[in-house]
């Protein structure tokens, strides 16, 4: 496993274009097509990873389906992202549409948080690029949908996600993207949501 370095960045909606323009002038360069994401998060009966998360716990981890729902591959991913305290790490396998509808009706077992069933479906359009060994995503119009629910909240925010390795000096990363950090995370930020009513 390699573990790396995440640090999100808040940016206003009217400074979107300002970020983007300032990181192709550093040098960034788009590495894949824009595309829509869609996650369906997993969690307990008790919300266990949510508080975990939410109160910044190692370890803690979030468990998800992902998949482009406008890509022709119908390809979906099973994904775990695991914070502990030597950094993150994230495993990621392909599953087929039979596990899928399985664990989406069964729930699926995790040896800390036992039997985990879907929470929250998040969806969203993202952006890729990279300048040296610093990965960036730029996610917009997110949208929020509790699992076989009825209603959709919309995240009005975009979110800058710098990936790099755990080697690198964070004070360069705040020197070149001065830009104000925040801790978030989709499916907390979708649950608080929901719960705010």
């Amino acid at each position: 496993m390699s573990y790396r370095i995440e640090k999100k960045l808040f940016i206003q909606k009217e400074n979107f274009f300002e970020f983007k323009k300032k990181i192709i002038e550093k040098g960034a360069k788009k590495i894949f097509k824009d595309r829509e994401i869609n996650s369906l998060y997993f969690d307990n009966f008790k919300k266990e990873m949510f508080r975990d998360s939410l109160e910044g716990l190692t370890p803690r981890k979030k468990i998800r389906i992902r998949n482009y729902p406008k890509d022709n591959s119908k390809q979906l991913l099973f994904e775990t992202k695991i914070s502990s305290v030597e950094g993150r790490f994230k495993t990621n396998e392909l599953i087929n549409e039979k596990y899928f509808s399985a664990i989406t009706r069964n729930g699926i077992f995790d040896s800390k948080y036992g039997i985990c069933k879907p929470i929250l479906n998040v969806s969203y359009n993202r952006e890729y690029f990279k300048m040296g060994d610093v990965r960036i995503t730029l996610d917009s119009n997110i949208f929020y949908e509790l699992y076989k629910g009825r209603f959709i909240k919309k995240d009005l925010r975009i979110v800058a996600e710098l990936k790099t390795s755990i080697n690198k000096n964070l004070d360069e990363l705040a020197e070149i993207y001065p830009f104000q950090e925040i801790r978030f995370s989709k499916y907390c930020n979708g649950i608080e949501l929901f719960n705010r009513g």
